[in-house]
């Protein structure tokens, strides 16, 4: 079976047999989220980009609920698959399967006639533009939404069964899809931030579709079944995915709390601004985050299968790609960070160039740690730790950036809310850190 490429591999071969296509994927989707936003900023305006920033959070949320069930069941999976138990692993694949597309639908329900009051909570004393704008773009991923998750989710399914390059193809693809769509929607056509949320919803949906004809019959590790799992191996599940969860809630969460205090103190323009250098870390960031997602079932096969030093080797080059990449990420950002804000501003907007490229050299400072509760909250979700992950998680995205955030702002102002950002990465860290060390696994043999 595919999967057993996680133990016959040597450890670095595997490495970059998992990490290339997770790295090709990441700057793909990089560069699909510059393009996107480009055609959004520059042909829609800086109302539109402020109301895909506001709305973002609550996708994010749903998203997170789906995606809590896919990473618990995901690590699972892959320890079961190393354990050679296939039947297990398939139950909680078609398990995980039905559960997110049955709330899928709920959310999709609720998202599309609960759209306006969401908003108007979301983002008080913002203009009644920006809040049509939010309303309609929310109200088209609604419409949506019950094959949007469930895309994320295959995609994680895929790497257990060992197919990074179907999984990467599949990205790809998808993500040239919607850049295509986004032209003809947006420039040619001229359907303003609805043409935006069509392009995204549509090519994500037709991505979902063709990952979900991926597991019929029996030609990958993990296949359809009726069977379903026992009530406490679903929570089991839960519990190993909520680092996860709450890490996405969080970030929504402080996102929201963020748009709040960036309208007080920079209005609509700070809000774009920060849209913008999310824009570029996408490019950046999702690096790190490709290589810990692509990984990640290797190490709980590992586990599974008992190769404990394996798993040690090869989260050490995990630790080493992604400090390097980190590193990279702090000087690309630092010198291509002026021409990369230039993109997304029309020449007649200074004010917002100038905020911008303001808190895109702050923000730059946050690479440099930043990378090292991703990289462990991941390890820990790998080996069934849920805890330590859900601890490393809500301190990196909420606790530490909400802490940061009140006393900075009440000092620096606008100033200080983009210092919250490496502020907060780096107490992170240290936490971090400090809790690796109480990990304890038995040596065994490779």
């Amino acid at each position: 079976m595919n999967a057993e490429l996680f133990i016959r591999l040597p450890p670095r071969k595997l490495f970059f047999r998992c990490a290339i296509p997770a790295a090709v994927t990441s700057v793909a989707g990089a560069l699909y989220a510059v393009v996107d936003g480009m055609f959004v900023g520059r042909f829609i305006g800086e109302d539109a980009l402020a109301a895909i920033s506001i709305t973002m959070p609550v996708i994010l949320m749903v998203e997170a609920i789906a995606n809590m069930i896919a990473t618990g069941a995901s690590v699972h999976i892959a320890i079961h698959l190393g354990q050679k138990d296939h039947a297990t692993a398939a139950r909680i694949f078609s398990f995980a399967v039905k559960f997110i597309l049955a709330l899928s639908c709920l959310t999709g329900l609720l998202g599309y006639f609960f759209a306006r009051p969401f908003v108007m909570l979301l983002a008080p004393g913002a203009s009644a533009h920006v809040i049509a704008l939010s309303v309609t773009y929310l109200q088209i991923y609604a419409l949506f939404a019950p094959l949007i998750p469930i895309y994320f989710a295959t995609d994680n399914f895929l790497r257990d069964c060992g197919q990074q390059h179907t999984s990467m193809i599949v990205n790809i693809a998808t993500q040239l899809l919607n850049v295509v769509l986004d032209f003809v929607l947006i420039v040619v056509l001229g359907q303003g931030i609805a043409g935006a949320a069509i392009g995204s919803c549509l090519a994500l949906a037709l991505g979902s579709l063709y990952t979900l004809a991926c597991f019929r019959g029996r030609r990958l590790d993990l296949y359809y079944t009726r069977e379903n799992i026992p009530l406490q191996k679903f929570i089991r599940l839960i519990l190993n995915g909520s680092s996860e969860f709450f890490s996405n809630i969080a970030a929504s969460v402080m996102n929201l709390i963020l748009n709040i205090f960036l309208l007080k103190y920079g209005g609509t323009t700070a809000v774009a601004a920060f849209s913008i250098v999310m824009y570029i870390d996408s490019m950046l960031g999702m690096l790190n985050f490709g290589i810990c997602e692509a990984l990640q079932p290797a190490i709980s096969y590992c586990y599974g299968a008992g190769r404990i030093i394996r798993m040690k080797l090869i989260f050490h080059i995990i630790r080493l790609a992604m400090m390097a990449i980190a590193a990279a990420s702090f000087l690309l950002m630092l010198l291509a960070g002026p021409y990369a804000v230039s993109l997304f501003i029309r020449p007649e907007d200074t004010e917002l160039a100038a905020v911008s490229l303001t808190a895109i050299t702050i923000f730059a400072f946050s690479y440099l740690p930043g990378w090292i509760d991703m990289c462990y909250s991941s390890y820990f979700t790998a080996l069934d730790r849920p805890i330590l992950s859900l601890l490393v998680s809500l301190c990196g995205t909420l606790l530490f950036p909400l802490a940061f955030l009140l006393l900075f702002s009440t000092l620096w102002g606008l100033i200080g809310i983009w210092l919250m950002v490496p502020a907060a990465a780096l107490a992170s860290s240290l936490l971090t850190l400090l809790l690796a060390k109480n990990i304890r696994l038995p040596k065994v043999p490779m």
